[in-house]
């Protein structure tokens, strides 16, 4: 089976620049305040949709609040056929202190 790697904060910063797909499973509220400029909020709504339509080929990355829930999913998604993911270290609390410019705040669904 196929494994997820941990990324850091600063590793996954220069690889969302090289084109990696960002998702953020937190609670729908927690991400329509404050997210990843650009991820996308998954759930299990929106889960088999987006799996339906990735590239699985493109490098993902899975945040969460601080690193953990993260953990799980990217487990999953690397199960699901996603060849290169990540989970971020520290989630979204770490991205937020050392990327605050790359933040969209207060952005609904």
């Amino acid at each position: 089976m196929t494994d997820f790697k941990r990324i850091s904060p600063q590793d996954a910063h220069q690889l969302r620049r090289d084109g990696a797909v960002v998702v953020d499973i937190r609670d729908p509220q927690s991400f329509a305040t404050a997210h990843i400029s650009g991820s996308q909020h998954l759930d299990n709504v929106s889960l088999a949709d987006f799996i339906a339509h990735a590239d699985l080929d493109q490098p993902l990355i899975v945040a969460c609040y601080h690193g953990n829930s993260s953990q799980g999913a990217a487990a999953y998604l690397a199960g699901q056929g996603f060849s290169d993911v990540y989970s971020l270290d520290g989630g979204m609390e770490a991205w937020r202190g050392l990327y605050p410019e790359d933040v969209e705040q207060g952005v609904a669904e």
